[in-house]
This record gives C-alpha cells, sequence and structure tokens, in this order.
C-alpha cells in the first residue's frame, strides 16, 4: 500500500507540514481535508484508503482541539453529549457508504451549499458573532436529530467539509456563537470519528505510517489554532471561516 513516493524520507515532512496546516483550519473552520486527501492520493495512496487514513489525523487534532477549548471553559459538554448521538450514528452509515461509492458528484453539490453558507455568514455576521441560544432552546427536538445525522452522514462519507456544516448546525439551530460552535465541533468530530475509522479499519482502507506522520503535524496545527481562537475571538474566527468555505466552494465545484 506504499509506493516509493511515500516511501521518501522528504514525503513525511511534506505530510507532517500539510497536517499542521490541515489541524489548523479544520480547529478554527474546516474543510482542511481538501488539503491532505489529495496529497495523499499524491503519495500513491487509492482514493478510499486516502480517505480513512486521514482519518487517523483527524482523530487526534480534533481532541486536541476539544481539550483547548474544554480547558477554557468554552465547551459546553452536556449538549455535546446529546448532539453526539445522532452524528455518530449518522458517520457509522456515511463510512459504511464511503467504502463502495464515488464521491465527486456529492462533491459538487456540497461545493454550492458551502457557497449558499458563505453568503449567510458575511450578510449575518450578528448571528455567528453573538449567538442566539436562549431563542433556540425550545426549538424542534426532532428537526435537529434529523439535521445531525445527516452532517454525521456526511462526515462519516468522506469528511472534508464537515466541519461547516457542523458549524451551521450549531450556530443556526442550536444558537452557539462560533466560539462555543467551534468547541461543540471539535468534540463531536472526535467522537464520531472513531467509529468512521473503524469501518475503513474493517476494511483495510488505512495506512498507519501515513496516517501517523500526518496526526503530527495536525496536532500542532490544532494546538495552535486553539490558542489563536481564544486570543481573537469570535471576529476572527468569523474571517477564517469565510475565507476557508470560499476557497473549499471553488475546490469542489471547479476541480
Amino acid at each position: 500500500m506504499l509506493n516509493s513516493l511515500l516511501l521518501n524520507p522528504l514525503n513525511y515532512i511534506l505530510l507532517a507540514l500539510a497536517g499542521l496546516l490541515a489541524g489548523f483550519i479544520n480547529t478554527l473552520a474546516g474543510s482542511g481535508s481538501l488539503i491532505t486527501l489529495p496529497l495523499l492520493m499524491f503519495m500513491g495512496l487509492p482514493a478510499h484508503v486516502a480517505n480513512g487514513t486521514n482519518r487517523i489525523s483527524v482523530l487526534l487534532q480534533s481532541l486536541t482541539g476539544t481539550l483547548g477549548f474544554k480547558k477554557s471553559r468554552q465547551l459546553e459538554l452536556k449538549a455535546g453529549l446529546w448532539l453526539a448521538i445522532p452524528t455518530i450514528a449518522g458517520s457509522l452509515a456515511g463510512a459504511v457508504f464511503a467504502v463502495e461509492i464515488n464521491e465527486k458528484l456529492m462533491e459538487r453539490a456540497i461545493g454550492f451549499l458551502l457557497i449558499v453558507m458563505f453568503f449567510l455568514i458575511l450578510f449575518r455576521p450578528d448571528v455567528w458573532l453573538k449567538g442566539k441560544q436562549e431563542a433556540k432552546q425550545r426549538q424542534n427536538q426532532v428537526l435537529n436529530t434529523i439535521l445531525f445525522f445527516l452532517i454525521g452522514f456526511y462526515g462519516g462519507f468522506i469528511q472534508a467539509g464537515v466541519g461547516f456544516f457542523l458549524l451551521g448546525g450549531l450556530v443556526l439551530s442550536k444558537g452557539f456563537n462560533l466560539l462555543k460552535a467551534n468547541a461543540l465541533k471539535n468534540m463531536l468530530v472526535f467522537l464520531f470519528t472513531p467509529f468512521a475509522l473503524t469501518v475503513f479499519i474493517i476494511n483495510q482502507q488505512v495506512n498507519y505510517v501515513a496516517g501517523f506522520i500526518l496526526a503530527a503535524g495536525s496536532v500542532v496545527g490544532a494546538w495552535l489554532a486553539t490558542k489563536i481562537a481564544l486570543e481573537k475571538g469570535t471576529v476572527f474566527v468569523r474571517y477564517v471561516l469565510l475565507v476557508a468555505i470560499l476557497g473549499s466552494a471553488i475546490k469542489l465545484i471547479f476541480f
């Protein structure tokens, strides 16, 4: 499963650097996997193996982000645990679906959805910066369950961009501000990723050497991102989110 490109020691450095950048982007916004997945495939891993391998990095970077936000008391643990149930169920279903399906058509559809989200964030900054949690407390729980199941399904399926949709659900549906939503996003990704990763492991679609090298960089990136998010606050995170969403949408639609 390792070809000559991946065996080159210089590519270990490249993987670690890509992991650092992806861990930083994923912790603050999402779609860092749009950096790591193409790199893994360029180094010789089949698409499905790259998809599975990438989950090792995602797991460890999301753990790092979760612990950082928890230490700063930005993590709403109880809310996160309730939302984890449908998200984990969705991720299992999505991972089972992912081991066989061609994902290009879905990528383009997701790209167009990201464009919509970009304009929502751009023209409704108050919702993302301040949150409206009290107004959302009585919202239909059935609809929230379905929403987070579908987000989990996408996360289990391909991972890239799931952070955007988790943030959208947590801000627009649950009413958290962007900083608390980021904390919960990292926690949810950490909780559902082991289940999706297990499906890829069972189907022998994980390369552990590449996965742990990528993860080493991503943990550093996630740690840096958490510190910056806590220091700079929601305004800075919003700008990072806008740039990441626009770049990801262009990548998914046109490339």
